[in-house]
């Protein structure tokens, strides 16, 4: 067991993972009688007190830092997904050894190398750093640029890594001096922009040197060091990265990755140090030295694991260029806007503008099919096709979203993102395979849309055949725009049933129907009179494991009814019509591709949607979605009697006036 005696180290989440042992408060006057160690945060002069305390009771002192690649956010905003502990120093203190420098200077196996060559490799794919949240610089650096790494005035690291402030002077001098035709970039800490801490460098002086310019804007390291030719650092932790993405690194302190022959350093090397491959530094301070816990369920987990969320978190920010003005949304959907587009710049307004008064570089965001001005890009937002265990009408907030730079994937008059995905994109075998497992592990949980309704079904042992109708709200978008011909519940009842005269046909409403969100069809009080059955309160994956076969307008019925293998019709165009897997009677010409089932899963439920984990509030994958949805369903609430009886009309007014705007 260790023992912590700060509260803010105890408030790290998930700390005994990290730590790969139990924790407990200790304070300096109590027994350390089942404390193995005492840990403290690094040399900070806040760490002195567990300092004395493990002297006087002859325990370890773990240093605590955090790891090299930590989080989303700054310290401020994010707990660390990885932490160091180390009994001998900790790895900016070149004064002393480490745990780091001891694991550096041993050898690797074949299959450590092997690890840490693709771990590096890895690294680049993904685009990660120790933070991540900052936007990429998109304007390409100068040719040849030579980048200059500031750091905050005061830093520890600078002490302990052997160096001080003369050495950032003497840091840009060698940069001008030997590299005498090219442009040097000073990277100035985001500290120091942000008003919070000082700078080594006067940005001011820095603007009058000839061939110096300073890097003024707060961005992800990745894009400079990947476009720098040569990398210059006192101790600062992109030093490290530079050399995982291949650059060559001049030290003016000794940082943990100096000294081995890897950098050319200013300083000499302390004795104890020697000569590793890239290979033995990348293995020691990344898979060996830290521990990692898993960002979504809070468990111990590898490297590999933290960098493919970290990489999925720059992948999913850096989608959109530019500022969104995001228009037309209630306060409610502008949290969830926030939410789904973190990492863009958003400036929300009340209604949809002229385009004259749009900014060049600005993109609109707008909810599903509302107009906007001729001329700007805009992106069109809907809820996903795994969303929630309740109802959108009823503000239950959603795991899923489609942001559609095109149309939308109900609009079938023109072409969406999902539906130029469909028609071009080459499917690797691999995500088809990860695309049968999902939809394997859909169909058996008995996962829907929405997850409501609780009452079992059977199926009649007379029905030779039973085919399922769904309703939809009549006023929907999809309709509007994607059933050219039939457009109410009724004539899709009265077709299914002059097709098949003899079948056993089931008419399940639409769920916002049910509850009292929104208005029912035209004559659909009549379902009656051309069905055999109306069902209620029945889950949609059941009800669809016990049919047939499924006939629908545009409604994500048929969708999931092709997860389960039923045969599908389409009276209207949906997303999922038009490719080969279901009979239309609405045909679509321009959807001339023929998927295969796992083809239409993986665009439509891994590649288009953007998925929002509920428990970190980041992005995740449909796989993770579906283990939150499944805990959701097991803890799924009914509606309070005030919230039926006096919020749903409401609700429901609203959603029947954007329809009518919509139309």
């Amino acid at each position: 067991m260790i023992g912590i005696l700060s509260r803010g180290i105890l408030e790290i989440p998930h700390l005994e993972a990290l730590l790969g042992e139990p924790v407990a408060a200790t304070s300096t006057w109590r027994n350390p009688a089942a404390i193995r160690a005492v840990a403290g945060w690094g040399l900070k002069p806040t760490s002195a007190r567990a300092r004395r305390y493990a002297l006087r009771h002859g325990l370890p002192y773990l240093a605590l830092e955090d790891g090299f690649l930590r989080s989303v956010g700054l310290g401020n905003q994010d707990p660390p997904l990885s932490i160091v502990a180390d009994h001998l120093g900790t790895y900016y203190d070149a004064t002393q050894p480490s745990r780091l420098e001891h694991l550096i200077s041993r050898p690797l196996t074949e299959r450590e190398r092997t690890r840490a060559e693709a771990l590096r490799a890895a690294w680049r794919a993904a685009r990660v750093s120790k933070y991540n949240h900052l936007p990429e610089k998109r304007d390409p650096l100068p040719e040849s640029s030579i980048l200059v790494v500031d750091q905050t005035l005061g830093d520890p690291a600078i002490g302990y890594g052997l160096a001080s402030t003369a050495c950032f002077e003497q840091m840009l001098r060698a940069a001008l001096h030997e590299n005498p035709e090219s442009t040097v970039l000073v990277k100035i800490h985001p500290d120091v922009f942000a008003g919070r801490k000082k700078s080594h460098f006067d940005p001011r002086q820095l603007e009058r040197l000839e061939r110096v310019e300073v890097l003024a804007e707060n961005v992800h390291p990745v894009s400079l060091l990947e476009q720098a030719r040569k990398v210059y650092v006192v101790t600062s932790q992109l030093g490290f990265e530079a050399l995982i993405w291949g650059k060559p690194v001049r030290t003016f302190g000794m940082p943990f990755y100096a000294g081995w022959g890897l950098t050319r350093d200013e300083l000499p090397a302390p004795s104890r140090r020697g000569t590793a491959s890239l290979a033995q530094l990348v293995h020691a301070s990344l898979i060996d030295y830290p521990r990692y816990r898993d960002p979504e369920t809070g468990e111990h987990c590898d490297v590999e694991r933290v960098l493919a969320w970290l990489g999925l978190q720059r992948h999913m920010r850096e989608r959109f260029g530019g500022p969104i003005r995001v228009l037309g949304f209630s306060p409610w959907k502008r949290k969830l806007a926030h939410r789904f587009m973190q990492g863009s710049e958003l400036h929300f307004g009340e209604r949809v503008m002229h385009s004259q008064a749009m900014h060049s570089n600005e993109t609109v965001a707008v909810w599903g099919s509302t107009k906007t001005p001729p001329g700007v890009q805009a992106l069109r937002l809907e809820d996903g096709f795994l969303r929630s265990v309740g109802l959108g009408a009823d503000l239950v907030e959603p795991l899923s979203w489609v942001i559609d730079g095109r149309g939308l994937y109900y609009d079938a008059r023109h072409p969406s993102d999902l539906e130029i995905l469909l028609q071009n994109h080459e499917f690797p075998t691999s995500l088809l395979q990860r695309a049968r497992r999902l939809r394997e592990r859909i169909v058996a949980t008995g996962l829907t849309k929405y997850n409501v309704g609780t009452t079992p079904w059977r199926r009649p042992e007379c029905a030779a055949r039973v085919i399922l109708v769904t309703g939809q709200v009549e006023t929907d978008a999809s309709i509007l725009c994607g059933a050219p011909a039939i457009r109410r519940n009724i004539e899709l009842l009265r077709a299914a049933r002059e097709e098949n005269p003899d079948a056993y046909l089931i008419y399940k409403p639409h769920p916002d129907v049910l509850a009292g969100l929104r208005a029912k069809g035209d004559d659909e009080t009549c379902a009656q009179e051309w069905c055999d059955e109306v069902v209620i309160n029945v889950p949609m994956g059941p009800l669809l494991d016990a049919v047939d076969e499924v006939q629908v307008l545009t409604s994500l019925a048929g969708f999931e009814a092709l997860l389960r293998g039923k045969a599908v019709v389409c009276h209207g165009i949906p997303f999922y019509a038009g490719w080969g897997l279901t009979a239309e009677r609405a045909p679509i010409e321009r959807r001339s591709r023929r998927l295969t089932l796992d083809m239409l899963v993986a665009g439509s439920l891994i590649l288009y949607p953007t998925y929002i984990s509920r428990t970190t509030q980041r992005f995740t994958t449909p796989e993770r979605a579906l283990d939150e949805l499944l805990a959701w369903r097991k803890t799924e609430r009914v509606p309070p009697w005030w919230h039926r009886l006096l919020l749903r009309p409401v609700l429901g007014w609203l959603a029947d006036r954007r329809d009518a705007r919509i139309g």
